[in-house]
Formats: structure tokens, sequence, C-alpha cells
């Protein structure tokens, strides 16, 4: 198939990329050749490429920045999915589109999951924009599968290991905060990129949830992943209230992919067997990277 992947030098499109094309022809693209958010570019790149599937991984994710760069934020993640949903349906293309674990409040006691049934209530602008663009995606074409994932890491781009790589080896003795009382699935994006893979091939419709087994917090994923890189470190558990931020975290991400099993789709592993195996890959270049 002919698959248009946008976001393409982001971390999840650079994965889709590597996982996709083994099999079919891919197209990514970037901000710099297609802006998603204009509705007229948008149908001429569609109609002249003639995709069988547009792939959306473009979004703008800078959650605190959301908050006060609404207009951007609506533009990128709202009316560029609801543009490519539109050219989709119109070149009778398979739509699908990556979404968030933000779409809800994260108000259910841990360690309760939220399943694709649960109503939606996001408490952020990043949030918002999310659910507003799964409700345009389903607006303009059936032919749509939405994807929503959590705590995203790979080996490219940013993402919060890296950060947190940067941080322990620039000053191994210094007493890091890292959230202890937020909890979600940390995904490795390769995997998820292969679960998309797996969707695709399937051609089934609706909303799917597609993170890793199990959970944990922002503070255990941060220790065991540089537990794992063997890189020495002073961090300190902290709570929500010791780290304010502009937009408001869900504190239970934790997201259960029921309609991957019930389908027979799910390929979601543990989130520490995925670790390991990222690491043992990329461990040197992540380590050439942060220093």
């Amino acid at each position: 198939m002919k698959i248009l992947i946008t976001g393409g030098a982001g971390q999840l499109g650079r994965d889709c990329e590597t996982v996709l094309k083994k099999n079919h022809q891919v197209t990514p693209v970037d901000l710099e050749v297609l802006d998603i958010a204009d509705r007229t570019a948008v149908n001429a790149f569609v109609h002249d490429l003639k995709p069988d599937v547009i792939l959306n991984c473009a979004a703008f994710t800078r959650v605190d920045d959301c908050e006060t760069e609404k207009e951007l934020a609506c533009k990128v993640n709202v009316e560029g999915p609801k543009h490519l949903a539109s050219a989709a349906g119109t070149r009778g293309a398979r739509m699908i589109h990556i979404s968030t674990d933000y779409v809800f409040d994260g108000k259910k006691p841990v360690p309760e999951y939220y399943t694709e049934n649960d109503g939606t209530h996001p408490i952020s602008n990043y949030g918002l924009t999310k659910l507003e663009a799964e409700k345009a995606v389903c607006e303009e074409t059936d032919r749509h599968s939405i994807i929503r994932t959590a705590w995203l890491y790979g080996a490219n781009g940013r993402n919060f290991l890296k950060t947190m790589l940067r941080l322990a080896i620039g000053d191994p003795e210094r007493e890091f905060k890292v959230v202890h009382d937020q909890f979600g699935s940390p995904t490795w994006s390769y995997r998820l990129a292969e679960q998309i893979a797996t969707v695709m091939d399937a051609d089934v419709n609706g909303i799917f949830h597609a993170t890793s087994e199990g959970h944990c917090t922002w503070y255990e994923l941060a220790t065991t992943f540089l537990d794992e890189m063997a890189v020495p470190n002073a961090f300190v558990p902290c709570t929500t209230q010791d780290y304010p931020t502009p937009a408001e975290r869900p504190a239970n991400s934790i997201l259960e992919n029921q309609r991957l099993k019930d389908e027979g789709l799910n390929i979601m592993r543990d989130w520490r067997a995925d670790l390991i195996q990222f690491v043992t890959l990329f461990k040197d270049r992540l380590l050439d990277e942060a220093k």
C-alpha cells in the first residue's frame, strides 16, 4: 500500500517509517513539506500522492505551551487532523490518527484503568484539542482508526527519558525532583509503530488504546531507566504539588488495550521488557547524545 505519514520527522513518525517501509511504499512528510493546517495544501498533496492510508503522527505536543499558544494548538491538533481526514474520505483512504491519554481527567483511583468506553474529560487545553481532533476525524470519514497512547519514548527526538539521562550525566550528585504520584504506562515508540501496522493491516475502525502493559510513576520510570543504563543519579520522588506546571496532568494515565485484545490484535508488551530492549539497542547512542 501507499502510505502518507504526517509528522514524519518526529519520534513516532520515524519509527513508523522504519516499520512500514518493510512492506509498503511510504512517504513521510513534516511541516517543511506539508502544513496540515492548510486545507488547500492537504487536498492538493493527497490528490497528487493518492495514498491508501494517511497516518497522522503530527501534533503540537508541548503540553504547557498549549495553555498559552491556543491558536497554534488548535491549528495543528484540530484543524490539521480534520483536513487530513476529509482528504482521506474524499480519496477513499484509511485515516489513522494518533491521540492521547490526556483526553481523560485521570481521576480514577490507581490501579484502575481507562478503556475505550470510558467517558472523556480533558483537564488541559492540549487534551481538549486532542479530543476535538478525535471528533473531527470521526465526522469526516468512517474509515478511521484512532489510536490513543501515552508516555512515549524512543530513540529519535526529545522525550522524558532523554531529559532524565541528560540531567543525571550533567550532575549525578544533584537531587533532581521527579513526580511520584502520576501513573501511566511507558510506551516505546517502535513497539507502537508495530502495533499501528497491525491495526492498519486488519483494516478495523474506531478508537483503540495502545500502551505498554503494566504501569509505574515518572520517578519509577526515571530510576529504572537510569539503573538499566548504569548511570548514577540522586533523583528524589516528589508530588505533583511539589512540581507545578502550567498545564494540569492526569494523575492516572493507565490505559487498557481492551479493543486490541477483543480484536486479537494486541502486541504490546510489559513496559519493563520493552525498556530493557530499548536500552540494549540504543545505550551507546543515548549516552553519546546526552553528553
